[in-house]
């Protein structure tokens, strides 16, 4: 049987974390910033967390389920 692969542009999004949670980066911070306000460019600067929904799925993406 082959090996598993984990998914390639799941690697470079994702990081786990020393809790076991799985850590984001946020979307909408690339272009388009003048129309956005300061708070929320600033909010969108921090990472995030997977939510519990979806950790399942990014789990099996990085191959650790």
């Amino acid at each position: 049987m082959p090996k598993m692969k984990t998914n390639s542009s799941a690697k470079k999004r994702f990081t786990i974390t020393g809790s076991g949670k799985i850590k984001r980066k946020h979307a909408f911070k690339s272009h388009i910033l003048t129309k956005k306000t300061k708070k929320q460019k600033r909010n969108l600067t921090y990472a995030g967390l997977v939510h519990a929904a979806d950790e399942s799925n990014v789990k099996s993406l990085l191959c650790m389920k």
